[in-house]
């Protein structure tokens, strides 16, 4: 009998971001409440986030909305983000690193794995470093599977890939 199989993993389109960087950029140039302020996004070291700067709290909110709605018109989710980072006040500016959220830690594995055992158990969920391996001889199990995780609210970004 056939076994199929697909992974999920957490992950974002290096592309997708560099798009998004682009057009947050632009509209911050053209921003009427930004003009004439330190108001300004730039990468962090090897493109693995953005770094924003500001006048105050208030405009560094605003450059942070910028870059959600920048997402949201890319199709992409604001979990990528991670905004937990503190704000460095100095000179007269704000300024907050944000990471992007990237791979399955064990944490967020084992609530993957968990939930597929208690609402599947005849599908296979195995943990692979940073990604999910899950195993199933029935294909509308495995899509069943996509939807259900689809439906939970994690804190992080799924993607399904590896199909066989």
């Amino acid at each position: 009998m056939a076994t199929f199989s697909f992974d999920i993993t957490s992950d974002y389109d290096k592309s997708e971001m560099s798009n998004v960087f682009l057009q947050a950029e632009k509209e911050l140039g053209s921003r009427y409440d930004l003009k004439g302020s330190k108001a300004a996004i730039e990468w962090m070291p090897d493109k693995q986030g953005f770094e924003v700067t500001a006048d105050n709290d208030w405009q560094l909110e605003q450059v942070v909305d910028i870059i959600r709605k920048k997402l949201s018109s890319r199709n992409m989710s604001s979990k990528v983000l991670d905004l937990d980072g503190t704000l460095n006040t100095s000179n007269m500016k704000v300024t907050q690193k944000i990471p992007f959220v990237s791979g399955l830690d064990q944490d967020k594995a084992k609530k993957i794995t968990k939930l597929i055992r208690d609402n599947y158990p005849k599908a296979k969920s195995q943990i692979q470093s940073d990604s999910v391996r899950v195993t199933s001889a029935s294909k509308n199990d495995l899509q069943a599977i996509m939807k259900l995780i689809d439906e939970q609210d994690f804190d992080f970004v799924t993607n399904y890939g590896n199909f066989r």
